[in-house]
């Protein structure tokens, strides 16, 4: 199974420093949507893992976080593709969970949920957590510069390893920067 893991806030939707609080305030960027739908279209399941301390911080609760979610799948729907999953750790920054990105717990909870492995599967992000948590997983990082993303080229020297490639978006991503499949088959 080919499987594509992305960060939520600034690769798939707007990001803001004051939180997606509700539906409302969820703008997915431009051509994300469509690059979900066209992932889908070529074999790819899609799940969503992100750091969601807004309800940490009760700035709002579960059940707008579910109505935020599920506007973001209904439209990526209507696009003509699919989210598989959306797994989010709602802890503060300083709870020592294992679920907050850096760490690997969101990643862990897809591979059980979905009952296969990420090793090598690519992990699209706009911030260093995604990337190290992706670097940490065996998973292969890509930088896109939309949310954080800019902010976080200027750092990727701190991410040691191979170099990550990095795109102006998911849609860019999906276009030029991913293996085409047939059948769930690189090609």
């Amino acid at each position: 199974m080919n499987i594509i893991v992305l960060d939520r806030d600034g690769v798939i939707n707007e990001d803001s420093d004051d939180y997606i609080k509700s539906p409302e305030e969820w703008s997915p960027v431009p051509g994300s949507l469509e690059a979900i739908a066209a992932l889908h279209v070529d074999g790819y399941k899609v799940a969503v893992a992100t750091n969601q301390s807004g309800l940490g911080r009760m700035l709002f609760d579960e059940i707008a976080l579910a109505n935020i979610h599920q506007k973001m799948c209904s439209m990526v729907e209507d696009s003509g593709g699919f989210i598989e999953g959306v797994f989010y750790c709602p802890h503060l920054p300083d709870a020592g969970c294992d679920c907050r990105k850096p760490k690997t717990g969101l990643l862990q909870c897809i591979e059980d949920e979905l009952l296969t492995s990420l090793t090598g599967q690519y992990f699209v992000g706009d911030s260093l957590k995604d990337l190290q948590a992706a670097r940490a997983f065996s998973m292969q990082p890509v930088l896109v510069r939309t949310g954080k993303g800019r902010l976080t080229e200027s750092r990727l020297y701190e991410l040691e390893g191979e170099p990550v490639p990095v795109f102006d978006n998911l849609a860019q991503f999906v276009e030029i920067g991913l293996p085409r499949t047939i059948s769930g088959n690189h090609v």
